[in-house]
């Protein structure tokens, strides 16, 4: 982590010498998510009090290059960790939605969208973990909103920069459907070295994913005690396996259709 703060400090650094009014990044690479897919330059503006004559200064003026002469649109993999703790990130100047409520509650969708959103959850796509928490996975849900909104009809947007507590990577998103407010929640992933970090950023944008569909009642099924109860009760069995390695002993649960995998294993 004391890599990653001295990655940070430099590029607050840096962009501090832009304009103050702009966002961190040159202004070219500033992307506005206004209809969820258009890319816009911000332009600065006027400090107040500042002549007429006034100009931007060397930094403003010219987005940053790469080494070959071109213009650099997003920052460079290797800032990939500055770019995840910049304060600033993910709150796209420019952009409503990364503050707006726009839409919210206004009118119920329609009833074909409703039907979709709102189907029984499909018993044979549910998973349940060891731990006994059942799941659906996160590419179902997806599914999901693409046959109720069409592909582009949603999309998530960050709320905020990503924060990090021990070992926990977490971010805001808000779900924006046909263009209006849906829900927002907060996503989170567990990571292990700054290797991991995204791998961890995708894992925590599908979880606040997962979260937000609630609020639509995708596969509602997964937090009614009776449903859960009965489908682990029909499906599922809870058994003592032994760790192959360890030679240690747990009780788990799987699905009565699945075996166990390696290092487990009922003895």
């Amino acid at each position: 982590m004391p890599r990653l703060a001295a990655i940070a400090r430099t590029f607050a650094a840096a962009a501090g010498r832009t304009n103050a009014s702009a966002s961190v990044f040159p202004l070219s690479h500033t992307r506005s998510i206004r209809g969820l897919s258009s890319v816009r330059v911000v332009s600065a503006t006027k400090r107040p009090g500042a002549a007429a004559s006034d100009k931007p200064a060397a930094d403003d003026a010219k987005p940053a290059a790469t080494s070959n002469g071109a213009e650099a649109s997003v920052p460079a993999d290797s800032d990939l960790a500055s770019t995840l703790f910049n304060p600033s990130e993910g709150y796209l100047q420019g952009s409503h939605w990364s503050t707006s409520f726009q839409g919210m509650a206004t009118e119920p969708f329609d009833q074909r969208i409703s039907d979709v959103l709102m189907a029984p959850v499909a018993e044979s796509e549910v998973e349940i973990k060891p731990d006994g928490l059942l799941y659906l996975p996160e590419i179902k849900y997806r599914r999901i909103l693409n046959r109720a909104f069409g592909p582009g009809g949603w999309g998530l947007v960050p709320r905020g920069a990503h924060s990090v507590s021990g070992r926990t990577l977490s971010r805001e998103y808000a779900l924006i459907c046909l263009g209006r407010f849906t829900s927002q929640a907060r996503g989170e992933q567990d990571y292990f070295d700054e290797g991991g970090l995204a791998t961890a950023t995708e894992g925590c944008k599908s979880n606040a994913l997962v979260r937000c569909c609630k609020d639509l009642g995708v596969a509602s099924e997964l937090w009614d005690p009776a449903f859960i109860s009965m489908f682990k009760s029909k499906y599922c069995v809870e058994e003592w396996v032994t760790h192959a390695v360890r030679g240690t002993k747990k009780r788990m649960w799987r699905l009565k259709t699945r075996q166990w995998e390696y290092p487990w294993a009922k003895k």
